[in-house]
């Protein structure tokens, strides 16, 4: 389950998102504070999102991304903003944010920038997930089958940590190259993604020409099968 630590200090507010988010299957953590949230991250173990809102009574939303991205932490940020003026979009994206929603906004869109979020940014809290002979290493950045290192660019390991992450569901074509672009700066279409298709297949399949776990979707994208 997703973990959330949502900074905020309207308590209907965090009533409505501990709700709604509940239900979309997030575990959310709750705090009123900038200390609380400071608390939070460095006692209450991992997260993979934060959702901050700006304004606080003890200081900003500001000073814990600002403070989080101080250490190296590539955790998605997310920002709850209550007006959409551009000096605090700016504020917020020069601070580290990758993300803001404009107060009042839609749960059900919240939820949606939530999982494009997590989907764009590749990241988990989980330091190592494993699957099968496969173990990819997120704090190393390694990639091992049978525990031997498998070499790969920076584009191919990007998208089998997207596939791998999400086990046993589609991929479609639209999320990776999206994932791909935003993450390499490079140009990705459909052709140069068949090639990484390929070039994973070769380096992590058993018979690449008759794949068990990088299974193509005809029509839709790709699925890793563990």
């Amino acid at each position: 389950m997703t973990r959330i630590l949502l900074l905020e200090d309207d308590a209907s507010l965090i009533d409505g998102l501990e709700y709604a988010l509940g239900k979309n299957g997030f575990e959310i953590n709750s705090v009123r504070t900038v200390r609380g949230a400071m608390e939070c991250l460095r006692e209450s173990g991992t997260y993979d999102l934060l959702l901050l809102d700006v304004t606080l009574p003890d200081g900003t939303g500001f000073d814990v991304c600002e403070t989080v991205r101080a250490v190296g932490s590539q955790i998605p940020i997310i920002f709850l903003t209550a007006s959409d003026e551009e000096v605090n979009v700016i504020r917020g994206l020069d601070s580290g944010a990758d993300d803001y929603i404009t107060k009042p906004f839609k749960l059900g869109e919240l939820c949606s920038r939530i999982r494009a979020l997590l989907r764009r940014t590749g990241y988990t809290a989980k330091p190592v997930i494993s699957s099968g002979a496969l173990s990819i290493d997120f704090a190393a950045n390694r990639v091992t089958v049978d525990k031997d290192t498998v070499e790969l660019t920076r584009a191919e390991y990007r998208l089998l940590s997207l596939l791998v992450r999400n086990a046993d569901r589609v991929v479609n074509r639209e999320t990776i190259l999206e994932a791909l672009w935003d993450n390499t700066g490079d140009f990705v279409d459909d052709n140069t993604l068949s090639v990484y298709i390929r070039r994973l297949r070769e380096k992590i399949e058993p018979d690449p020409s008759q794949p068990q776990h990088l299974i193509t979707v005809r029509g839709f994208g790709y699925r890793w099968m563990p």
